[in-house]
């Protein structure tokens, strides 16, 4: 049996060994457009790579994934985040728990990622070609034929892992084949600010903030970081995939409140309250109660127009609740995102009610296979990602030789 496997992103090296390990006889060939492979992989993490999360509830775990959810609870049950530590472990790449439960290896290189990736595929004989686009894939009455460097090319079954699109017009020879595509839109992107003075306070950051997009039921926690263009961390890319659609028909166009202390306005309320009582004579500026950096503290002093000359019990209390407001609800005008070349992940690509979730094979077409990020497919931060892509490689590959 000779299998193509198109794309060399964590996926496609996944279900390539998973292909080769349950199909020992085959020929398996890993085909990647460009001269390199495992990209994502390299830059994930700042250069660490997340991944995977530590979530061993496969239930909590598939709430993860905005889109992809009902279809990822059943495929966590063939290859979960459990396996995925066991596999890297046997391979000699030990994984650690970060405080926020993100996975990376002991060694915070994600070349030991890409090493172990690369030895299995060695040592399991997968053939690697690189440099080496496919113009186009014919169904034929048995398997396909691949079009390669203007030459024809047949293969008996046929795993597609070629990530995501930018462009609709990237799916198009996917869609000729009569694929349907949910049309792409960005996730996981920052959110740009421009000329508000926020942006001042670039790198300060806050632990346990809270992201509110106005107007909408989308509400996220976490670090926030202040960008020289706006917003970023956690918090914020979590609220990005959330709203990945959404955002994409307000043209990036929104209003966004910022909790600071991820705190309800009455906790923050009685805090006032016990201070303007215990230390009432002090200061307003040198009385920081809420573990924020102080350079937020004095600029959300200043936007409230308090003066920080005055003490706790000089100062209104029509003021004190004008900064308690900035506090939890501080808003801001989004107009734009950012979004990086490397890690760009996207919402949309192959429907997944054509695509079998214990097999990855299309219901369109048989003996074609789907893993990865080219399904509408998609996590938030955090190493949903990754742990999506290592599922439905696994379980591609798994079952392309049945």
């Amino acid at each position: 049996m000779k299998i193509a496997v198109i794309g060399g992103g964590a996926a496609g090296y996944f279900a390539s060994i998973s292909a080769k390990e349950h199909n020992p006889t085959a020929k398996v060939c890993l085909i990647e457009k460009s001269s390199k492979t495992l990209a994502k992989v390299k830059v994930s993490g700042g250069g660490r790579c997340n991944v995977t999360h530590n979530c061993l509830n496969n239930r909590l775990l598939s709430q993860s994934y905005p889109r992809g959810e009902k279809f990822l609870k059943k495929s966590f049950d063939q290859f979960s985040v459990k396996d995925t530590i066991i596999w890297f472990t046997e391979r000699g790449v030990e994984l650690k728990v970060e405080a926020d439960n993100r996975m990376f290896p002991v060694s915070d290189d994600s070349q030991s990622i890409i090493l172990a990736l690369s030895k299995e595929l060695d040592r399991k004989d997968v053939s690697l070609r690189l440099s080496v686009p496919v113009k186009s894939i014919q169904v034929k009455d048995v398997g396909f034929l691949l079009e390669v460097n203007g030459k024809q090319e047949a293969y008996d079954k046929v795993i597609i892992a070629t990530g995501g699109s930018r462009k609709k017009s990237g799916f198009q020879w996917l869609t000729d084949l009569g694929i349907s595509i949910v049309d792409p839109a960005p996730s996981l992107f920052t959110f740009n600010i421009p000329n508000d003075s926020v942006t001042k306070l670039m790198g300060i950051s806050v632990p346990n903030g809270q992201v509110n997009i106005v107007g909408e039921k989308i509400r996220t926690n976490g670090p926030i970081l202040i960008t020289h263009w706006g917003m970023s961390g956690p918090a914020i890319l979590k609220a990005s995939a959330l709203g990945a659609k959404l955002l994409a028909e307000k043209n990036y166009n929104f209003d966004v409140s910022i909790s600071w202390i991820g705190a309800k306005e009455h906790d923050a309320r009685q805090v006032f309250n016990d201070v303007s009582i215990t230390n009432s004579q002090k200061k307003i500026t040198n009385l920081n109660s809420f573990g924020i950096p102080g350079r937020l503290w004095q600029y959300l002093i200043s936007k409230s127009e308090v003066d920080p000359n005055r003490t706790w019990n000089e100062t209104s209390k029509k003021l004190q609740n004008r900064l308690i407001n900035l506090l939890v609800n501080d808003i801001y005008c989004v107009k734009g995102k950012t979004t990086f070349k490397e890690e760009f992940v996207t919402a949309g690509g192959v429907v997944l009610s054509e695509i079998d979730s214990q097999t990855m094979e299309s219901k369109v077409i048989k003996g074609l296979y789907f893993a990865g990020e080219v399904l509408d497919i998609d996590g938030i931060t955090g190493g949903f990602n990754f742990q999506a892509a290592w599922t439905t490689g696994y379980i591609a590959g798994k079952h392309v030789g049945r």
